[in-house]
């Protein structure tokens, strides 16, 4: 027994031993010296030695791209509005309206001259009472104009004075090839991400993709634009940024994506489409060659008319028109219905018609009679003002026991602008203050 106890002791020794001669050669491998942590911690990496398609081209576009914020005009009302369902509506929603300024929305652009001007998507500036640009270089917002945008190809030209960004070259969207690099450039969120890169191929290009949307003058339309799929991320701010290929080269405008939801059952990723850049050229050329058509647009005028106001000695266009509501935006846009025309009235001598919606005067838009009436309160006979008019065929026959009858209108119509020299008409026979507001 006690030699089986000398044993145990002799073997609980030897391990202690054991044990002990490793933790110490475990300490003497621990320590490291100083050169030793150096070569492991102080390293570099070289630059000339990684390949990438894509830091090049980064590198020459990206500072080209920068942030638009879409400034809105807007009344906040404390008064009652009503619409029946008719077709119509009144002006007692005008009542107590305090105009605000707020940023309505953010979005992205690129630059492509030296002179400022800048491409972007149209829905990202539109209905803007003001518009600002954000580039790299500080953290200002610079003023900018819209000099020439197209609603249905969803494009708009905006220009900022003594912009100094270097400008992105056009590519060539014709020469895109299925499977190519596609860099995306833009300020997802806002300035917070701004100048985003993510990256992806040509998914699919000539893909067909209907939209129903609603123009500057609220008239609900459907169009069907040629767009580039690609699967780089894009997100909300990337529109009217950058897609760009290996070469820098600016080939689309990142535009929408499609995303799941209740509306879609399956799930969709990387499905985002942009607008190829000849579709743009054209707006482009045009703005350049100085003949750009649009300007920014302001928020809906909200004229506060007094229609009880005797308007025998105030100049007038010659019309007695309606507020059409919003429930008629399906065939006509949102503005003053003309349901009579003064038969020998200046409107009548310049070309207007009973069924014409006047949508603005002088560029400023006409969302009521009593925003029209408003309007034409501080002018004086003789002023010649540009009435633009909507005009669908059938609306001259839609009013049908004072209501209007929308299934008589054809959707498709055309914007036009006439030019009436306003003069004092003694007859208002026709006008009745409260109901139909004479113009």
């Amino acid at each position: 027994m006690k030699k089986k106890i000398i044993i145990s002791l002799v073997s609980l020794a030897a391990i202690c031993c054991l044990t002990f001669g490793l933790i110490s050669a475990g300490a003497d491998n621990s320590v490291i010296s100083e050169e030793e942590i150096g070569a492991i911690v102080n390293t570099q990496t070289d630059t000339s030695l990684i390949s990438s398609p894509f830091t090049e081209a980064v590198n020459q576009v990206r500072d080209s791209v920068v942030g638009i914020n879409n400034y809105q005009t807007q009344s906040s009302s404390y008064g009652y509005g009503y619409g029946f369902g008719f077709g119509f509506g009144d002006d007692f929603g005008d009542y107590g309206r305090q105009p605000t300024e707020r940023l309505y929305g953010t979005g992205s652009g690129v630059v492509i001259t030296s002179y400022g001007h800048v491409l972007t998507n149209y829905h990202v500036v539109e209905g803007a009472s003001r518009i600002t640009v954000t580039t790299s270089a500080d953290s200002e917002e610079h003023e900018a104009v819209m000099l020439g945008y197209d609603a249905s190809l969803d494009i708009a030209v905006l220009q900022v004075n003594g912009l100094n960004v270097k400008p992105a070259k056009l590519g060539d969207s014709d020469a895109l090839q299925v499977g190519e690099w596609a860099i995306v450039i833009g300020n997802p969120l806002g300035e917070k991400f701004a100048r985003t890169v993510t990256v992806g191929i040509i998914s699919a290009v000539d893909r067909q993709v209907t939209d129903t949307s609603y123009d500057r003058y609220y008239r609900r339309y459907t169009t069907t634009n040629t767009m580039i799929q690609v699967d780089a991320a894009i997100n909300s701010g990337n529109s009217g940024g950058g897609m760009f290929n290996v070469l820098g080269q600016l080939m689309g405008i990142p535009a929408r994506k499609y995303s799941s939801n209740s509306f879609i059952e399956a799930d969709v990723d990387n499905i985002g489409m942009c607008i190829p850049i000849n579709v743009a050229k054209p707006l482009i050329e045009e703005v350049l060659r100085g003949n750009g058509g649009g300007a920014a647009s302001a928020s809906p005028a909200a004229g506060n008319a007094d229609t009880n106001e005797s308007m025998l000695s105030k100049p007038r266009l010659g019309v007695t028109v309606t507020t059409l509501s919003s429930s008629a935006t399906v065939r006509l846009p949102l503005g003053a219905f003309v349901r009579e025309v003064d038969e020998n009235g200046p409107a009548a001598e310049a070309g207007i018609r009973k069924g014409d919606v006047i949508v603005a005067v002088n560029g400023k838009t006409t969302s009521s009679s009593s925003a029209l009436i408003g309007m034409l309160q501080g002018l004086k006979e003789g002023d010649v003002v540009t009435v633009k008019v909507y005009r669908a065929k059938g609306a001259d026959e839609a009013i049908r026991d004072n209501t209007l009858d929308l299934n008589v209108i054809d959707p498709d119509g055309e914007y036009i602008d006439f030019e009436v020299t306003l003069r004092v008409i003694g007859n208002q026979s026709s006008f009745t203050p409260a109901e139909i507001p004479a113009a």
